[in-house]
């Protein structure tokens, strides 16, 4: 029978694997960003997302483990759609938009995860890995922020194919 153990360690292996598929792709996304502050957003999370891995390591370690992973399919379709996206919008005023909305969703995979791995880890008696956990998770929601503001404040209204000022003045007309 398995037991929550044994999920959280799947779980632990998915993950794992997903940041490591992420860290590949992440250079990718910068490079068909055409907005400065997303590629610069994009980066920074590059570099997050290394500490991730790192991260991760050293809750395996806190079970005995050495760190392995397991195919996160979720990532791996996630990641391609990302590239769909990029590749459809790639001269498009509408690419930065798409590709907030392509980090956004692998964002929002990962906040569920370590969500749960978080509260698993603590259910299983191991304050450590938990502690370890809810670093990375609170990094995820910071970075979903981050690209929600950037969608709201720029991505977003470049999408419709205008510069931002003229949107924001249209807006203000229209309410």
């Amino acid at each position: 029978m398995k037991t929550l153990n044994d999920l959280f360690l799947e779980e632990l292996a998915d993950i794992y694997d997903a940041e490591k598929r992420t860290l590949k792709a992440l250079p990718d996304m910068a490079r068909a960003a055409t907005c400065n502050k997303l590629k610069a957003a994009i980066e920074s999370h590059l570099e997050e997302t290394e500490g991730h891995v790192a991260t991760l390591e050293q809750v395996f370690e806190c079970f005995d483990l050495k760190p392995k992973g397991q195919t996160c399919e979720a990532t791996v379709g996630l990641l391609e759609e990302a590239e769909e996206i990029a590749a459809d919008f790639e001269d498009s005023p509408a690419i930065n938009a798409a590709l907030v909305c392509a980090a956004q969703k692998i964002e929002h995979y990962e906040i569920a995860s370590y969500g749960c791995l978080q509260e698993w880890a603590r259910l299983l008696g191991n304050e450590e890995a938990a502690d370890l956990l809810g670093e990375i998770l609170e990094e995820e929601k910071r970075a979903n922020e981050s690209l929600t503001e950037l969608a709201k404040t720029t991505c977003n209204v470049e999408a419709l194919g205008m510069p931002v000022r003229k949107a924001k003045v249209a807006k203000a007309k229209a309410a």
